[in-house]
């Protein structure tokens, strides 16, 4: 259990420093695309913006999760680690349709920016992102993970931005910038909307994709005295924490204590971190609850 909490502090600290990393690049990227003329720049300064308040959310959320349960949320607080997730989604795919509304048309009408001055910004912003996506494994939760695609936006975004500031070096390919990015802003779009589905499936108690439903079954009716299933229920909370509610049938002369602690330890060893048990005893005339 500690170390999930430390897991946990770890994580918020993580998305704190993202946060604010994001907004004060935002606001460099604003004044320097103005003063550069790049859409390229201005457009991912709006897009970092929208970022640093998805970040925000996701920060407020990590720490609602990290509550234990009370009289309000008797399942605890980890399912707004997953609203989080979504919300930042959400946010990153408005911004990611936002910058290629923008673009489209500079595409046909491109001005002349400042080569120089971005190929200095794009290289200093590459190392920006970098140290800042090592923060992130993107294994842990669900908005660690979301968040990575944000760094992962930054990076490619200011790699776009390099190489058009080397083109227009040597040529007067100007719309190179709107072109570049609205193609990476395609990419995002094409990573964010799978995200966002899996979280909403998670959401609307989809059982988990972790989860080989027919095997767990199956090993429930492997354990000696198991007559039969007759209901089991399985859905996640943040999609690494699920629940389940199993109602089971036990052979008569059977002890249901030790059925009952095989069925718990088959759900921990699933992640299944609470679940309600409810079995009965057949015989050959009536059935009665298990004790």
């Amino acid at each position: 259990m500690s170390h999930h909490h430390s897991h946990q502090s770890g994580s918020s600290k993580s998305i704190f420093i993202a946060f604010i990393a994001n907004l004060g690049f935002s606001i460099l990227e604003f004044i320097f695309g103005i003063l550069f003329n790049s859409s390229a720049i201005l457009a991912d300064s709006i897009h970092d913006f929208g970022d640093a308040l998805a970040i925000g959310l996701s920060y407020y959320f990590e720490k609602l999760s990290q509550r234990g349960k009370d009289s309000q949320y008797t399942l605890g607080y980890l399912r707004f680690s997953l609203l989080g997730a979504m919300m930042t989604s959400v946010i990153l795919i408005v911004g990611s349709a936002l910058v290629i509304f923008e673009n489209v048309s500079k595409l046909f009408h491109p001005e002349p920016v400042n080569s120089r001055g971005m190929l200095v910004l794009g290289v200093i912003a590459i190392v920006v992102n970098l140290l800042a996506s090592r923060m992130l494994d993107g294994e842990h939760s669900e908005q660690e993970s979301v968040l990575s695609l944000h760094f992962l936006e930054d990076i490619l975004g200011w790699v776009a931005v390099v190489l058009v500031s080397i083109l227009l070096q040597f040529t007067d390919w100007n719309f190179l910038d709107p072109l570049l990015s609205v193609a990476i802003a395609v990419f995002i779009l094409s990573k964010a909307l799978p995200k966002f589905i899996k979280n909403l499936t998670i959401f609307l108690e989809k059982r988990p994709a972790s989860l080989d439903l027919e095997k767990l079954e199956a090993q429930l009716l492997s354990i000696e005295g198991m007559e039969k299933i007759n209901q089991l229920n399985v859905w996640s909370i943040d999609g690494h924490h699920h629940i389940a509610m199993v109602h089971i049938q036990v052979s008569e002369g059977v002890p249901s204590p030790l059925v009952r602690d095989q069925v718990h330890h088959l759900f921990k060893e699933n992640a299944i971190i609470e679940s309600a048990i409810e079995c009965d005893k057949s015989d050959f005339e009536h059935q009665h609850h298990c004790l």
